[in-house]
């Protein structure tokens, strides 16, 4: 039985991991292109789970699972156009404060709109129930959390690196002058990046709804817990995010099954450990911010 509950903790463990993984990922991308640490990604987590209850009695869970990230996704093209473009040459304590403050923007705004009490929003009948596998037993939406995760990271290493676009998007963040000689310009590849990171997070956000609960401050709870595995992985590294989440995630599991009350301390306690040995992170390097 021990050992079942080893394995049940380091399952948990990875699956935290995986959704820390969505939203660290988008924001480990936003950074290595523009530059632009964006303390707003909670909030667009946080947008994303709210669009999910919203859609959910119109269009059904699948039809918001679908359409919540692709509309978080669209109001980071906003975003980026009205307010990351003008600090990409800008000293980065700007964007700083910018993002900083669109996320408190974000979050009252949900307490204006939805109320400041958490909305109730349940697994699907259809997800519902566990898997067996002898003695063992899994809930199968966390198994469907970990297949959603993997595709959704999957399919954004195909495009990253197997892609015209990607291969843009890799030299401008290891040389963004050579690619503006080229005459190529990069606006338009970092709007497709953040997109593509902010509507990561509106995708974390629909598939964490039914487990961790909507509130507005969802987001602000989650995004410590992010930027912790975009730091102890490097910031920028795509590789470095991934490796990163999935030992925050075993360290995590492994803590709750040895010393339950360090749980959720031991990932702080790794990123000082591994800052100590590596202040760039696990696969950090140097990054250039385009001009």
């Amino acid at each position: 039985m021990a050992l079942i509950f080893l394995l049940e903790q380091v399952l948990n463990g990875l699956l935290v991991g995986a959704y820390y993984l969505l939203i660290a990922l988008g924001l480990s991308l936003i950074f290595s292109l523009g530059g632009i640490v964006n303390l707003a990604h909670g909030g667009f987590y946080a947008i994303g789970a709210y669009l999910a209850v919203s859609l959910a009695p119109l269009i059904g869970f699948g039809g918001a699972f679908v359409a919540s990230p692709i509309l978080v996704g669209a109001l980071g093209v906003i975003v980026e156009r009205l307010f990351f473009r003008r600090f990409y040459r800008s000293d980065p304590t700007l964007s700083l404060l910018l993002t900083f403050g669109l996320a408190m923007v974000i979050e009252q705004s949900l307490r204006i709109v939805f109320g400041a009490a958490p909305l109730p929003f349940s697994i699907p009948p259809a997800l519902r129930g566990q898997v067996f596998v002898g003695d063992f037993i899994y809930p199968r939406y966390r198994l469907i959390i970990f297949g959603v995760a993997l595709a959704a990271v999957a399919a954004t290493w195909f495009l990253v690196y197997r892609t015209a676009f990607g291969r843009v998007v890799r030299a401008g963040v290891q040389n963004p002058d050579m690619v503006g000689a080229l005459g190529i310009s990069l606006q338009p590849y970092m709007t497709a990046v953040s997109a593509l990171g902010i509507g990561l997070a509106g995708l974390a956000g629909v598939l964490l709804a039914p487990i961790s609960g909507v509130h507005p401050a969802m987001g602000a709870e989650i995004l410590t817990a992010a930027f912790v595995v975009v730091v102890i992985g490097g910031l920028g590294s795509f590789w470095g995010v991934i490796a990163a989440a999935v030992l925050v995630g075993v360290v995590r599991g492994l803590t709750i099954f040895f010393y339950p009350p360090a749980g959720e301390a031991s990932m702080y306690l790794l990123m000082a450990l591994v800052l100590l040995l590596r202040p760039r992170g696990l696969f950090g390097e140097r990054i250039q911010k385009f001009e």
